[in-house]
């Protein structure tokens, strides 16, 4: 899994007018949860921007004065009318304890069913994998070269060694349905027949 460094400078005062004024010095206040204690920080609004704003997921080689650790972030919160990130909440790694985070689905080959007009659907694009941070994926690969007209691939349906997916087993990750033009197609031809 790719990761990203990121560097954060220790909070002396906690509270909503230190908060504040980070937040005008384009700084965003952060917590790291999973040590001893939880650290108190700020990290640069524009250091965030390249893990927050992709749809891929990152470790982050956090420093913050002098000591490294790796993260992830487990929470964001946005300033509800201009989006800008207000609070990040960064979740210590620990090599032995499984993590549960979201990854994206990336849908590979060419669709038959697709082919001969059916419409393919994405139902899901994100899912919950459970695993030890070096067994963490980029994405999962779902296959689609087999799937025809009213199929589907369902989660449980996915096969990853070392890792857990965590959504319901019945969950539809891609189907092919059939599109407007097919069936009317579908109807003339059957028209055609009688």
């Amino acid at each position: 899994m790719k990761s990203i460094a990121i560097s954060g400078s220790p909070r002396e005062n906690v509270g909503k007018r230190d908060a504040k004024e980070l937040r005008y010095q384009a700084q965003v206040p952060a917590v790291l949860y999973g040590g001893a204690t939880q650290t108190h920080f700020s990290v640069s609004a524009a250091d965030l921007k390249a893990v927050v704003y992709t749809p891929v997921v990152h470790f982050i080689n956090l420093e913050i004065a002098g000591v490294k650790s790796q993260a992830i972030i487990k929470d964001l919160q946005f300033h509800p009318l201009t989006e800008q990130i207000i609070h990040v909440d960064f979740l210590l790694l620990d090599e032995k304890k499984p993590i549960t985070i979201e990854i994206p689905v990336k849908l590979t080959g060419t669709s038959p069913g697709v082919k001969t007009g059916g419409k393919l659907v994405q139902k899901l694009r994100k899912l919950r994998i459970k695993a030890l941070p070096k067994d963490h994926l980029d994405a999962i690969e779902v296959s689609i070269e087999t799937l025809e007209v009213g199929k589907s691939v369902k989660v449980g349906d996915i096969k990853v060694s070392n890792l857990t997916i965590t959504n319901a087993k019945e969950d539809t990750i891609v189907s092919v349905t059939t599109s407007r033009a097919l069936r009317q197609a579908e109807q003339e031809a059957a028209q055609g027949k009688k």
